[in-house]
């Protein structure tokens, strides 16, 4: 039996650190925490300070037990959770829980899971660190109670089922607000002036002019006095300019450069990092520094100097603007510089080279340009054009890396070099143009760009980032956009060879595609908690509480006074609100039905947004219609709220069954009996007629018709939401571009059917067939239970290889909906 037992909190880590250690070590995994506060009641006791409950979930006693027995076991206790507040609270969590006898245990941490660094933490240990511990509680008991006692209010008041968090609705608010502004945003006109000159060596550039005319007639007023005129340099200015290198990844800036130049969601990064992490291959990817250690200093230096040589390396001490930051951590790096290109899966290679770039560009030189800029004057007015260059004289850090930006509206055109010039030098005009220009609304936010505004507000810290952003889109209150934008009109003049000519040119504007946008449920919560909770839903407030998590974290403020602070102001508001606020349901009443004479509204329903003739109050009782996934509440106008209720759509019939036009989750899309046909981009099922849906129908016929037939079954295909397939026994088949998806043979059918029962094979751990049961591999590590329709998951310590088939069925018996039924009644 190995002396030493080390916890960590995840599997992949414990390999890792296994690597490292000898068979005097027993490495386990937490599986993350094993206790938490309970999920169907506060579980705070705020009439004895706060007093957390914490509870091991069901699925943790099992592993609760096995660690503990192995801690009776083992001579020392060795807790290596992450090194942030949240890895300190598991420490404590498992000293409490296991009852460690604590002259054997001892704390270690390290932000890179490599041999040096774990036998430096070994030769190191510490205590468990309480403040850090207080810090971790005072978040989630705070947490706990906004979300516990706002949620029930938001119940009464708005819609069952929704909740509110002291972060989340922050977030909410700032995208709420942002859509407001957009909404309330009046575009203006302008038009641009642009030209092109030739010098006498036949060079072309591009200038500007830093005026621009408010109307057209302005515009083409100013074209014509250049007619006939002379050209010249009137002033040519160079001058020596350099760009310095970013700093390294923090969590924040990881995100935004993994959004901006991999196109990762936050929570893709933060999973892709996490691997790379428990693989020893970059150091802790929780941190607010943008530190580097001296070995780290010395290992870029080595690189740079090997791969670039000296003139590129510049040793740099980067140092944050972060509130809170935690200098004594180290910014996101390679543990070990030399690895460039490691063998790893898609992502993490893409996300590592990125970490890696960014690292070693931190350490490099300047980058030294030089920047010249000619102004040019015309005989015939007194306006000037400005052209500007920029030449790279030394590349520098440029080489290996350059941020990326969120400046949407882009350069035009990347300055580059200038063509030699000289003052008083004649030039040749080969066009000037006026183009219309409008302004623009602030952009939306994109999930990068949020978290670089809610840390420049000072709300959350790298660890809650993620969660938050998921979360307001599991919750409904936010979603990505997707449209692509509208066409608008704009003209644009040029003079040329004397003539001025006019154009009108059509540009997409307002693309929402991937955008954060709020839902109407979400900009109802959002008001009426900005309405009745005003301090909850403060940004200094929010950030003030960050502060004082800090402050817990370094021993300057007790947690438990913090939460009494708090909860004073915080509880009586709530029992104000729940008492005399109304209900919310973002009404807006759009006009009067002309055939009834009712009212017509649009407000959140029972099952979402919704439009309204009469009100309940009227003898009558009123008719509903629920609003198309693009309409909004706040937008909808009558007109288009009217037309709703001629949704479906009776079309007639064909083959003696009924033809209808609806409009569903996935868009318009035309019901012939029981099958659903979508219609094309840019199809109404408003306009659409039965020789249209019939022509429909006839296509979805011919598509589904049987390709092939394998072990007497047909075989169809199709193509759906994540590509083209085959449907062979109630099996759907991906099929990939290895085959000519239009032409498929019977070689191939069989081919694609036999790779996918083999692959459906191997993901089976146990079966029973006679009783129709079978354990199989899922996500993440975990197994499923698996009858019918019905699905078990099991956690992530259950070994699915031991599992009985009682066990198996009594599982299946706990989840059945039948009993489910029986229990409610």
């Amino acid at each position: 039996m190995p002396k030493n037992l080390v916890i960590v909190e995840s599997p992949a880590k414990a390999k890792t650190i296994e690597k490292f250690l000898g068979k005097e070590y027993q490495v386990e995994s937490s599986f993350g925490h094993i206790v938490d506060l309970p999920s169907k009641e506060l579980g705070v006791d705020v009439e004895n300070d706060f007093k957390p409950k914490y509870t091991v979930d069901k699925d943790k006693k099992a592993l609760v037990k096995k660690l503990k027995d192995l801690a009776q076991k083992a001579d020392t206790i060795w807790l290596a959770s992450d090194e942030d507040r949240e890895g300190e609270a598991i420490s404590w969590h498992l000293a409490e829980e296991l009852k460690l006898d604590k002259s054997k245990t001892k704390r270690i941490v390290f932000n890179s899971i490599t041999k040096s660094a774990i036998q430096k933490a070994i030769e190191n240990p510490r205590d468990i660190n309480y403040n850090l511990v207080n810090a971790q509680q005072a978040r989630r008991v705070l947490d706990r109670l906004v979300g516990y006692e706002l949620s029930p209010v938001l119940w009464k008041k708005i819609k069952p089922g929704l909740s509110a968090g002291r972060v989340q609705s922050v977030a909410v608010r700032l995208i709420v607000e942002r859509e407001r502004e957009i909404e309330g945003f009046a575009p203006e006109a302008s038009f641009r002036i642009k030209a092109e000159f030739k010098t006498d060596s036949g060079n072309v550039f591009s200038a500007r002019m830093n005026k621009a005319f408010p109307t057209k007639a302005e515009a083409e007023n100013f074209l014509k006095q250049n007619i006939g005129s002379d050209f010249s340099v009137a002033d040519l200015d160079k001058k020596p300019a350099k760009k310095s290198p970013a700093a390294p990844f923090t969590t924040s800036t990881l995100q935004q450069e993994a959004s901006r130049k991999l196109y990762f969601s936050v929570s893709r990064t933060m999973q892709v990092a996490q691997r790379l992490y428990e693989a020893g291959l970059i150091t802790y990817m929780r941190t607010d520094s943008v530190n580097l250690s001296n070995e780290a200093l010395s290992a870029a230096k080595e690189a740079i100097v090997q791969n670039y040589g000296e003139k590129y390396s510049q040793t740099r001490n980067f140092t944050g603007k972060t509130k809170g930051a935690q200098e004594a951590h180290e910014a996101i790096r390679p543990t070990d510089m030399k690895l460039q290109s490691p063998s790893l899966e898609r992502d993490q290679s893409k996300l590592y080279e990125l970490i890696w770039k960014r690292t070693l560009a931190s350490q490099m030189s300047d980058a030294q340009l030089e920047r010249t800029n000619v102004k040019i004057k015309a005989s015939t007015h007194q306006e000037e054009f400005t052209a500007n260059g920029e030449v790279v004289k030394f590349d520098g850090f440029l080489k290996v890396y350059l941020e990326g930006t969120d400046d949407e509206e882009g350069v035009e055109e990347q300055e580059g070099m200038l063509p030699a010039m000289n003052v008083g030098e004649a030039l040749q005009n080969v066009f000037i143009s006026a183009t219309e220009r409008f302004t623009r609304p602030p952009y939306r936010y994109t999930e990068a760009s949020l978290v670089k505004k809610l840390e420049e507000l000072g709300i959350g810290r790298p660890s809650t980032y993620a969660p938050t952003i998921s979360t307001i889109q599991n919750r409904g209150y936010v979603e990505k956009g997707s449209v692509e934008g509208t066409e608008r009109k704009y003209f644009q003049l040029v003079l040329e060879k004397g003539k001025v000519a006019e154009e009108q040119l059509t540009e997409m504007v307002g693309s929402d595609k991937g955008k954060l946008v709020p839902t109407d449920i979400g900009m109802i919560v959002n008001d009426f908690l900005v309405s009745n909770f005003t301090k909850i839903l403060d940004y200094n407030f929010t950030a003030q509480v960050e502060e004082d998590f800090d402050e817990i974290a370094t021993g300057e403020e007790d947690w438990q006074q913090m939460m009494k602070n708090f909860y004073k102001d915080f509880h009586p508001n709530v029992l104000e609100v729940e008492e005399n606020a109304e209900r919310a349901s973002g009404e807006r009443i759009l006009g009067v039905d002309p055939k009834s004479g009712r009212q017509v509204a649009a407000r959140l329903g029972r099952f979402g947004p919704m439009v309204q003739i009469g009100t309940v109050e009227e003898e009558e009782k009123p008719l509903f219609a629920s609003l198309l996934p693009d309409q909004s509440i706040g937008t909808i106008t009558f007109e288009e709220a009217m037309e709703l209720f001629q949704l479906p759509r009776q079309l007639g019939e064909y083959k003696g069954e009924e033809v209808e036009a609806n409009v569903g989750r996935y868009g318009p899309y035309v019901r012939f009996g029981k099958k659903f046909i979508s219609l094309d981009a840019g199809e109404s099922a408003f306009d659409v007629d039965l020789d249209r849906a019939i022509e429909l129908i006839k296509e979805k016929e011919k598509a589904d018709a049987p390709i092939a037939t394998y072990e007497g079954k047909e075989v169809t295909k199709g193509k759906g939401r994540f590509g083209p397939f085959i449907k062979w026994d109630g099996m759907f088949i991906n099929v990939n571009k290895k085959y000519d998806f239009d032409h498929l043979s019977q070689s191939d059918v069989e081919e694609l059917i036999e790779d996918k029962k083999k692959k459906e094979a191997e993901k089976v751990v146990q079966e029973w067939p006679e009783e129709k049961i079978r354990i199989e591999k899922a996500r993440w590590g975990r197994h499923n239970i698996l009858k019918g329709k019905l699905k078990v998951e099991l956690s992530k310590d259950v070994d699915a290889t031991k599992i009985t088939l009682e066990e198996a069925k009594a599982l299946l018996e706990k989840k059945s909906p039948k009993k489910k039924a029986k229990a409610k009644k």
